[in-house]
């Protein structure tokens, strides 16, 4: 059993005398694990750091078996990231989500998709993609089922000043429909309506405040995990900028 694929390099943990047990993101396997002989040697740590997009090949015995994992780079994302701290926020965030939260070997088309321009265009800085990553947050969402509606007011049924979002449901809610209930919703940062740019940090927060209740409940909650360290912080470093 053998397969060849662009990935994204998610997670490297090291096994054995000098290996690692590395997991990726592909677009028709999803989250695949393999063992990479001297993955955690000084030769191949840097191929192997998470965020990196890399051309890889695994080899196994049986279809379930671990299996062994080679690959060649193709764009040094990780390393690109490095002296921007809100890229760098981005990328561990990104990596640390699709590790925890995906199932194993279950395409994901949408997901793989939606994240490679995110880190393709990281080395441009963090602040051009908040709002983009907040999408791809939403389209993980949808991914694991628990996707948001937002497409009309859950009260009235209008598509006109959707403002809020109900904790409860993921369902819009129009500004007429939540002046009695805005201290329980979720305020809607407009930028999630369409793909205009936002470049707001008060409004980012806003997005990852709102992506970041239904991860903590649904996604992770619903397992009893936390939430990943690494999205806590991308949260904590936006609240600073929004200050």
């Amino acid at each position: 059993m053998e397969w060849e694929a662009p990935a994204v390099v998610l997670e490297a943990r090291p096994y054995g005398e000098g290996g690692a047990v590395i997991s990726v993101l592909t677009e028709h396997h999803g989250r695949f694990a393999g063992l990479s002989k001297g993955g955690s040697s000084r030769a191949q740590s840097g191929l192997w750091q998470p965020g990196n997009l890399v051309e890889v090949r695994w080899v196994g015995r049986l279809a379930d078996q671990l299996g062994h994992l080679t690959g060649e780079m193709v764009h040094p994302t990780a390393a690109l990231a490095m002296d921007d701290p809100l890229a760098l926020a981005l990328l561990n965030s990104a990596c640390a989500l699709a590790t925890d939260a995906l199932p194993e070997r279950e395409p994901q088309p949408r997901v793989f998709a939606a994240l490679l321009p995110i880190l393709a265009h990281l080395h441009a800085g963090g602040a051009a993609l908040v709002d983009d990553y907040i999408r791809w947050e939403m389209l993980l969402l949808e991914a694991l089922g628990y996707g948001l509606d937002l497409s009309r007011c859950a009260a009235t049924g209008t598509t006109e000043a959707l403002d809020w979002v109900s904790p409860r449901t993921g369902r819009a809610v129009s500004a007429e429909a939540a002046a009695p209930y805005k201290d329980r919703l979720l305020p809607l940062p407009s930028f999630l309506h369409g793909a205009q740019a936002e470049r707001d940090p008060k409004a980012w927060l806003q997005g990852l405040r709102l992506t970041g209740h239904f991860l903590a409940r649904n996604a992770f909650g619903a397992r009893h995990r936390p939430v990943p360290p690494a999205r806590e912080r991308l949260e904590h470093r936006v609240a600073d900028l929004a200050g």
